[in-house]
């Protein structure tokens, strides 16, 4: 039987940040390669887009949650 205290959980979460920066960069060296600059900045400024409509996203989910009085 194992009686060592369970640690906790490393945090993944700068691995995640580089890993996503390095799958868009060849992603859009990919689509440039293929269709041209243009194509890919448009696809990156609607990668972007997105990205800061969740972050409007979850601002307003969070101040509905305060609202009901329930902590996000």
């Amino acid at each position: 039987m194992n009686n060592k205290p369970v640690g906790r959980a490393p945090n993944f979460t700068n691995a995640c940040i580089v890993m996503f920066g390095v799958n868009i960069t060849w992603v859009l060296v990919v689509i440039w390669s293929l269709w041209g600059l243009l194509a890919a900045v448009f696809l990156g400024l609607g990668v972007n887009h997105l990205i800061e409509r969740g972050r409007v996203w979850a601002a307003a989910r969070q101040a509905a949650s305060i609202r009901r009085g329930k902590r996000f």
